[in-house]
């Protein structure tokens, strides 16, 4: 069994800086993919932002790129996300997700990943 944990979700100001912690537990998975998704009230779980373990590849959407970063822990056991220059349309429940390695095709689609985190919730006010 893989276990995700998010934290430091919060509510604070458009322009500010938030970073979100994932740390992971269980079993682990062979040369896993990992990835941010966000999901706001009554609309569908976006891509937010993906890591290949292996390489530490990373990939980003649109909306984030340049705003957000992913990165890791030297040990491999946590995921972060930088996120700055936060806009109201950020605010969202975020997820971690991971799941073996995939296509690159595939890393953007919340479908795809078998593990998740319970989110944490992320408020930025005008």
């Amino acid at each position: 069994q893989v276990q995700l944990v998010e934290s430091g979700g919060g509510v604070v100001q458009a322009g500010d800086s938030l970073r979100l912690s994932c740390a992971t537990s269980g079993r682990t998975l062979s040369n896993p993919d990992m990835a941010w998704f966000r999901q706001a009230p009554g609309k569908e779980r976006d891509f937010v932002a993906a890591m290949r373990w292996s390489g530490g590849h990373t990939y980003y959407s649109d909306s984030v790129k340049g705003r957000f970063t992913i990165s890791r822990d030297n040990a491999k056991t946590t995921m972060y996300l930088q996120m700055n220059s936060l806009k109201t349309e950020d605010t969202a429940v975020y997820y971690c997700a991971t799941n073996g390695r995939m296509a690159l095709s595939a890393l953007r689609n919340a479908a795809n990943y078998g593990y998740w985190g319970q989110g944490t919730q992320v408020t930025v006010s005008s």
